[in-house]
């Protein structure tokens, strides 16, 4: 088969889902498929040098020549709204005159971040007269309505009602990464028979436990290994509702033995870096590259996964499986009926705390110092049970060529 992706971002940048991204690519050249890949110049969390090489690089050859990208530029992601909305339509229109240009291509596929993302590459399929396969990783707009960002009847939640529901009707197949995401879309129309639920994964090989005595991570840093590690490693944005680490540290502040790490990116990274400034028991720095997870993972005594109140009833964070993978217990500051809690509390895998409460989470975390040393911390079967990459990008690669099939058929 021959596969058209269209991508807001690509490598070198770093996201919450660049290994997905790799591990998928990786899944397609083995099946002997070939990918032809649309994104835009990459700006996002990567140095002024990077930045730099890039420029002008429109053509790249990877997966020794079976995965073709094809780069256009695009201006350097703010942090302003308008100025980052601005840009996702400068991308989507560029995205779309690339796309249609296409040839000799079975099927479009697109992730949903941002949210235009899809109902462009929906236009993109509809034009190609091939089946278009979206990978639904947030529902939009009700995770702007549940981060504060906008309410239900606004203009903007119009707009992006529109937007979504075209998105929908446009699509052969969703796949979604929870029961939640996919009963959320049954409740809106859609026919149960395009949507297929496929956990977000981790390669549990390369992702292993690092001995604290060997983790480079500490030197490399500065960090004490004698400190309980409180880990953040991910987004910072309007929905994860990470403010409540700062305030959480800031609460502990007089517990000395405590240390938070965070690895972070997106919109609200600087704002987060300049707080920690002059908190001394808070260390920040930018995501480091997927390679490194099994280090950062296993820094943490304890790892974190936050969320704005009523984000988590729809989310499932992949994140959890590294965590685990790694051996970490997990605080999930997340809404309490969520998938994610349900399945800390059936591995019994650590605690979960209402989001956004800083007084809960710091009591989380005291009690995870003092007694979290005797709970369950053999947690790699339960990741290679649900979570392995093996299982869930096969199933992947099953949609798409059904999705083809079923279009082939038809005629």
């Amino acid at each position: 088969m021959k596969i058209l992706c269209l991508n807001a971002y690509f490598e070198p940048e770093i996201t919450a889902d660049t290994h997905l991204e790799h591990d998928l690519l990786e899944a397609h050249v083995k099946e002997g498929n070939e990918v032809f890949l649309i994104c835009p110049t990459p700006t996002r969390g990567i140095s002024k040098e990077t930045i730099k090489e890039y420029t002008g690089r429109k053509k790249e050859e990877l997966f020794d020549g079976h995965v073709h990208v094809r780069r256009f530029y695009a201006p350097q992601e703010g942090q302003n709204p308008i100025s980052r909305a601005l840009r996702y339509f400068w991308c989507n229109l560029r995205t779309y005159q690339a796309g249609k240009k296409s040839r000799g291509v079975d099927a479009v596929y697109s992730n949903s971040t941002p949210p235009t993302q899809g109902w462009i590459a929906g236009k993109v399929a509809r034009r190609l007269k091939v089946p278009f396969i979206y990978s639904l990783q947030d529902i939009f707009p009700d995770t702007l309505v549940s981060s504060g960002l906008t309410e239900d009847g606004s203009l903007l939640w119009k707009i992006g009602r529109k937007i979504e529901k075209a998105t929908y009707a446009g699509s052969s197949s969703i796949i979604t990464i929870n029961r939640a995401m996919e009963n959320n879309l049954l409740k809106k129309g859609v026919e149960k028979e395009k949507i297929t639920v496929i956990s977000n994964w981790i390669d549990a090989e390369s992702i292993q436990p690092v001995e604290r005595s060997t983790n480079k991570l500490f030197d490399e840093f500065g960090i004490e290994r004698s400190r309980f590690i409180v880990l953040y490693a991910g987004n910072l944005g309007e929905s994860q509702g990470a403010e409540v680490i700062l305030d959480a540290a800031d609460k502990l502040k007089e517990e000395n033995n405590i240390q938070f790490v965070i690895f972070g990116a997106g919109a609200l990274y600087e704002t987060f870096a300049q707080k920690a400034k002059n908190m001394k028991n808070v260390f920040i720095h930018p995501l480091l590259p997927q390679a490194r997870v099994p280090e950062v993972y296993s820094m943490g005594d304890v790892a974190l996964i936050t969320c704005k109140k009523g984000v988590g009833t729809s989310a499932m964070p992949s994140k959890l499986w590294s965590i685990l993978a790694c051996n970490t217990r997990t605080i999930a500051a997340f809404d309490l009926d969520s998938e994610l809690c349900e399945q800390i509390r059936s591995m019994d895998a650590g605690l979960c705390v209402e989001p956004e409460n800083a007084d809960a989470l710091a009591e989380a975390i005291l009690e995870e110092m003092n007694f979290g040393k005797g709970k369950n911390h053999d947690l790699r079967p339960a990741v290679i049970r649900t979570a392995s990459k093996e299982i869930c990008t096969s199933s992947y690669l099953r949609v798409i060529r059904e999705a083809v099939d079923q279009r082939k058929q038809r005629g």
